[in-house]
């Protein structure tokens, strides 16, 4: 089958295609919780409460995802949304966009550098990193079909940084292999920037999404 044809509106958001990835998401999204179990646990034992729901990075990824997935298929292009709605629709889908793509990456990365540094990468770190890669990938994918806007994007921005800081502050940040735990101050300035190419890649995403919606306007065809 053409690549143009797969990586259509028309076949993505087949219900067969989205019921596959509700699935995928759902189950993947409880099982990210399940997997920070233990560092939740501590969290609430050894810090304050407030500090908790910047814990489990990527599982709260995949679940604004799961959300804004959820929502392309109810509603694909937001018609007959209040503002209200549609401007909380657009927070979850831009954050969906930039902490997919943000800690996608993240994990991957980490583990390949955990390994240059002695850390064996063991069957869970490539069952890690393929479900992590593919949450960057169906950022990208269809994001493309999203409808949030420049303020929405702001959101994110904002309160990723925010978690950015929290996690390397107050030390909340994902558990790492015990070969990057004396680099930390190296990871700690590979997550900001990381951070900031995924709010770039999703203003790229954005932009040519409105682009393509202006166009279609002058067509007809929305």
């Amino acid at each position: 089958m053409d690549l143009n044809v797969l990586l259509s509106r028309r076949f993505l958001t087949q219900n067969w295609v989205m019921t596959l990835l509700m699935v995928f998401y759902v189950f993947g999204t409880i099982y990210g919780y399940y997997w920070y179990k233990n560092q939740l646990v501590d969290t609430m034992q050894t810090h304050p409460a407030w500090q908790l729901p910047f814990v489990p990075d990527s599982p709260t990824a995949s679940a604004f995802f799961t959300i804004a997935a959820l929502w392309l298929w109810l509603s694909p292009l937001g018609t007959g949304a209040s503002k209200l709605t549609s401007g909380v629709r657009g927070v979850i889908e831009a954050l969906a966009v930039v902490t997919s793509i943000k800690y996608g990456i993240w994990a991957t990365i980490i583990i390949f550098a955990s390994a240059a540094y002695g850390s064996p990468i063991v069957w869970q770190d490539w069952m890690l990193i393929v479900s992590h890669m593919s949450m960057a990938v169906c950022a990208v994918v269809y994001g493309r079909f999203f409808l949030y806007g420049t303020v929405a994007l702001g959101i994110a921005a904002a309160w990723t940084l925010l978690n950015d800081t929290v996690d390397y502050s107050f030390g909340v940040y994902p558990s790492l292999p015990q070969s990057l735990d004396d680099r930390l101050l190296g990871v700690a300035i590979f997550t900001f920037a990381l951070t900031i190419f995924s709010i770039g890649i999703a203003a790229v995403v954005s932009f040519a999404n409105q682009r393509v919606r202006r166009t279609a306007s002058v067509r007809g065809e929305v």
